[in-house]
C-alpha cells in the first residue's frame, strides 16, 4: 500500500524538513531575499533527489543527515565563541544583524 521505492519519498523528506525549519527557525531568515530561500530548496531538492537516482537512497539521506555536522558547528561554537552572538536564540539582535549584514532599522520601511 505505501511504497516508498519513488522520488516521492526524498521530496517528502526534504519538504518536511524545510517546512518545520521555515516554521521553527524562519525569524532567523527575516530579511533575506524570498527568492534565496526558493532557490535554496530547489537547488537542496534537486541535489538529494539527483544523488538518490544516481547514488542510491542510503547515500542521499547519509548526505542530508550530514548536513547537521555543519549547523552545529555554526551554532554550537563558532557563533557563540568567535562573534558572541547565542547561536540558538540570535541574541544580541545587533551583532546577529551585523553578521548577516542586514540593516537594523527595521522600521524605516
Amino acid at each position: 500500500m505505501w511504497l516508498t521505492e519513488s522520488l516521492w519519498f526524498e521530496i517528502g523528506i526534504v519538504s518536511i524538513l524545510f517546512a518545520l525549519g521555515n516554521i521553527l527557525m524562519g525569524h532567523f531568515e527575516e530579511q533575506t531575499p524570498k527568492i534565496r530561500r526558493v532557490a535554496k530548496y530547489i537547488l537542496m531538492l534537486l541535489l538529494i533527489c539527483g544523488i538518490s537516482t544516481f547514488l542510491g537512497r542510503d547515500v542521499s539521506m547519509i548526505l542530508l543527515a550530514s548536513f547537521i555536522i555543519p549547523a552545529l558547528y555554526i551554532h554550537a561554537y563558532y557563533l557563540p565563541k568567535k562573534k558572541g552572538i547565542n547561536g540558538w536564540t540570535g541574541e544580541p539582535k545587533s551583532k546577529y544583524y551585523d553578521f548577516r549584514k542586514w540593516n537594523k532599522d527595521i522600521f524605516s520601511k
